[in-house]
């Protein structure tokens, strides 16, 4: 009889590792702290779907075609030709339509090699110059929720610019209904599977008598691990979501390279996440060392009145947060995604989420990594070490 595997935690990965380990034939136990799945990816309720954390896919990895497989992201959106060509980037606090001739030049050096053990800013310098280096960083803290990209590992800020901003067709797919469509047809596919999921179950000891795959932020890992090493990297941004009545200055995207901010439309691909007659935006600005969350959010609004013209008198919804720690892995100078907290952590219990040593961006990590420790788990289960390589489908080992 096959032991059962306990996953801890009801967000992407512990959803991901529960419907990887269950479609093996392994029982599966899930414990979700709070009243509902999803963690990071749901989104608030219609009227206006906002994202609560990643609000794009990128269909360059495994971890996407996985979701893929499965169909828990079918019904993509596009935008139109006109809305697909609103994009913007504030230069010297103007929006201009082409980046400048600086970071062309860098995206047409796909090929070049940066290193690991070199901070981006110092390589990107000595390659295009300073202030070319700095666009580039602040463009892609859109993913790394930094403000001071430039100090990561040049390796690491250059992989994600060529997939975000490189020249290749943008790898980008948009969900209708987001995140949380994707969440909603997850959590069917585990029920299916016969998944027991228990929600507003808060585990404080590790189970015994079976393998578990801990799928929690680090902090809370920390605590039911016992380990203090447990620590991560992470980036810190003020969040504005906005509803405004349409307009035809609205734009699709902005990259800001002045600051690092980033704006983009989520009703010009798919018109499900507002009423009719309004678009929403979904805004983001990283918070500088030593600043206040309410300076932070200030240079947001200024940002806003910028790329969304007269957003105050259209304003139909608004909210506002900040993401601290919880916006994926970050690699300093001399570390990869390899150097991470390990997904094995001895004696059957596995830890997955968007900090740990899985290759990806954001929930990318999440998938990876929960995939691998799915596999690894239901070896441990069954005795069966061939079963982690049909569930690893490809994935680097950790």
């Amino acid at each position: 009889m096959n032991t059962p595997i306990t996953v801890i935690g009801g967000g992407l990965a512990g959803l991901t590792a529960a419907i990887a380990a269950a479609e093996t034939g392994v029982p599966v136990h899930l414990h979700e702290a709070h009243q509902t799945l999803g963690g990071r990816g749901r989104a608030t309720p219609p009227p206006h779907v906002a994202h609560e954390g990643a609000h794009v896919f990128y269909a360059d990895g495994p971890h996407y075609a996985w979701l893929k497989q499965r169909g828990f992201v079918a019904g993509l959106g596009l935008p139109g030709l006109v809305d697909a060509s609103k994009i913007g980037f504030r230069t010297d606090g103007e929006i201009r339509r082409v980046p400048p001739l600086g970071m062309l030049r860098a995206q047409s050096r796909k090929w070049s090699h940066a290193p690991v053990d070199v901070d981006f800013h110092t390589w990107a310098t000595d390659r295009w110059g300073e202030r070319t280096a700095t666009r580039i960083a602040n463009a892609i803290s859109v993913v790394t929720y930094d403000a001071n990209t430039g100090r990561l590992s040049a390796a690491f800020v250059w992989d994600l610019f060529q997939r975000v901003l490189g020249p290749a067709v943008p790898a980008v797919r948009w969900v209708r209904g987001g995140w949380q469509r994707t969440i909603d047809r997850m959590v069917t596919r585990a029920t299916e599977l016969g998944v027991r999921v228990e929600t507003g179950s808060r585990i404080t000891e590790l189970p015994t008598g079976g393998p578990v795959i801990v799928a929690t932020d680090l902090d809370s890992a920390r605590r039911l691990l016992g380990d203090d090493t447990l620590h991560g990297i992470s980036g810190f941004a003020a969040l504005l979501d906005l509803g405004v009545r349409k307009d035809r200055r609205d734009r699709n995207l902005v990259f800001d390279l002045d600051e690092g901010g980033f704006h983009e439309s989520y009703t010009m691909q798919d018109d499900t996440v507002a009423p009719a007659g309004e678009s929403l935006f979904q805004l983001q600005m990283p918070v500088r060392e030593n600043e206040t969350r309410d300076a932070a959010h200030q240079r947001l609004e200024r940002f806003a009145d910028t790329v969304v013209p007269d957003w105050r008198s259209r304003n139909t919804f608004r909210r506002t947060a900040t993401a601290k720690g919880r916006t994926g892995a970050l690699d300093l100078p001399g570390t990869t995604w390899r150097d991470r907290h390990a997904i094995d952590r001895g004696d059957g219990v596995y830890l997955v989420g968007d900090m740990v040593a899985a290759p990806g961006m954001r929930g990318e990590i999440s998938i990876n990594s929960a995939i691998a420790a799915a596999g690894a788990a239901v070896a441990a289960a069954t005795g069966t070490p061939r079963v982690i390589n049909r569930l690893h489908g490809g994935l680097p080992s950790s």
